[in-house]
């Protein structure tokens, strides 16, 4: 079992203390940054906030907000016809040092299917699109990335559907595709759809590849987030730190979903 089906309301609680902390201005104050290379994902929502603005240079704000070394975007592009880019790229990469992961055969598109990964140092050394089964076009991009500070690293960036039957889908061709290079350490990220614990939720497919999951962080709706739709797995345990939500006032309008956000750390322990 993932979790009793109990767990969500204590979750749903955890989460409002902490954003009560979070919002004491004490604690939002700047902190050091732990050694690391800092992941994230975030949903932009085709940079539609929730006061139902079009803004892309806020979208972009709160990419800078994050500080993240890779990060993987959902609904980058328009949905629809030529799946046009909607966030200013170069101007990013001027301010941030972010720059995508190519793709092929997207010539207006940022990325494939609206996901999109960034990165600040390292290499990469291959770059997979792969088309995710169900009603609703959905896709996701694998990145092996040779980090700055060393290792390589798998990045699976997602977006899973609205429907229970597809997510199911969308989860075991990933695990397959897991289970087919297991030996290098993976990191599944993005806007999963999942809300539901228990025998029912796509969730549980990830145990065989990604063993027992982090505890969740709710994410979605920004305003008030209940729900942990976003998530950030690893297949090899203590290699990434606890998953927080980037929950800032800008972060709060700019999308229907947080950011969230997690260290990686390839090194061993003493190492």
């Amino acid at each position: 079992m993932l979790a009793k089906r109990d767990s969500l309301p204590s979750s749903i609680l955890a989460s409002i203390r902490s954003r009560k902390k979070r919002l004491d201005p004490a604690y939002t104050e700047a902190r050091p940054r732990s050694a690391g290379t800092l992941i994230a994902s975030y949903n932009v929502h085709k940079c539609v906030g929730t006061d139902r603005r079009f803004d892309p240079e806020r979208t972009s704000r709160v990419i800078h907000e994050i500080g993240a070394d890779v990060i993987a975007l959902q609904e980058a592009d328009t949905r629809f016809g030529e799946r046009t880019g909607i966030l200013d790229l170069g101007r990013l990469e001027r301010e941030t040092g972010l720059i995508p992961v190519p793709v092929a055969g997207m010539a207006k598109a940022h990325g494939w299917h609206g996901n999109v990964v960034l990165f600040k140092k390292g290499l990469v050394h291959d770059v997979h699109q792969v088309k995710l089964p169900g009603l609703e076009p959905r896709g996701a991009l694998v990145a092996e990335i040779e980090l700055e500070e060393g290792g390589v690293l798998r990045i699976i960036a997602a977006h899973f559907g609205l429907l229970r039957h597809s997510r199911a889908q969308q989860a075991r061709t990933l695990v397959e595709l897991i289970n087919d290079k297991h030996e290098m350490p993976t990191i599944l990220l993005g806007d999963l759809n999942e809300w539901r614990l228990g025998d029912s939720s796509s969730l549980n497919t990830f145990q065989s590849a990604f063993g027992e999951l982090p505890p969740a962080t709710p994410s979605f709706p920004a305003g008030l987030p209940l729900l942990a739709l976003d998530r950030i797995i690893a297949n090899r345990k203590g290699i990434i730190s606890e998953v927080e939500a980037h929950d800032t006032p800008l972060a709060r309008i700019a999308s229907d979903h947080l950011p969230i956000k997690a260290l990686v750390d390839l090194k061993p322990a003493g190492g």
